[in-house]
């Protein structure tokens, strides 16, 4: 069974800085690019930042360039958000989506939740003034 773990959320104040991690399990495929969404009280699904299986490659949207990371080592690494100069309107519940990737697709990075093939339950991120 695939199970895609967020950790790293938690309380922070305005101006912080978190760093969420993100693993995949039990995949039968070697290469995932991943993606990072949120959800805020509310508010819709929200698309943050992607990578590329091994890392070449990121996109940001405009929300989260600049102050978001996207990063990974290699294939099997973790894969990591680091969020800085945090807002309250950041607070929201962060999760993170894998795809396999095959050959031919090396630079796939998908842009919305549903080319994901695996997700995770989520971490809540909390921003206080």
């Amino acid at each position: 069974q695939v199970q895609v773990i967020e950790t790293g959320g938690g309380l922070v104040q305005v101006g912080g800085s978190l760093r969420l991690s993100c693993v995949v399990s039990g995949s039968p495929f070697s290469r995932h690019a991943m993606g990072w969404f949120r959800r805020a009280p509310g508010k819709e699904l929200e698309f943050l930042a992607a990578i590329n299986w091994n890392g070449e490659r990121t996109y940001y949207t405009d929300n989260a360039k600049g102050r978001f990371t996207i990063s990974r080592d290699n294939a099997k690494s973790p894969v990591y958000l680091q969020m800085n100069s945090l807002k309250v309107e950041d607070t929201a519940v962060y999760f993170c989506a894998a795809t396999a990737i095959d050959d031919g697709t090396e630079y796939l990075m998908p842009k919305v939740f549903y080319e994901y093939d695996y997700s995770g339950q989520g971490t809540q991120v909390t921003v206080s003034s």
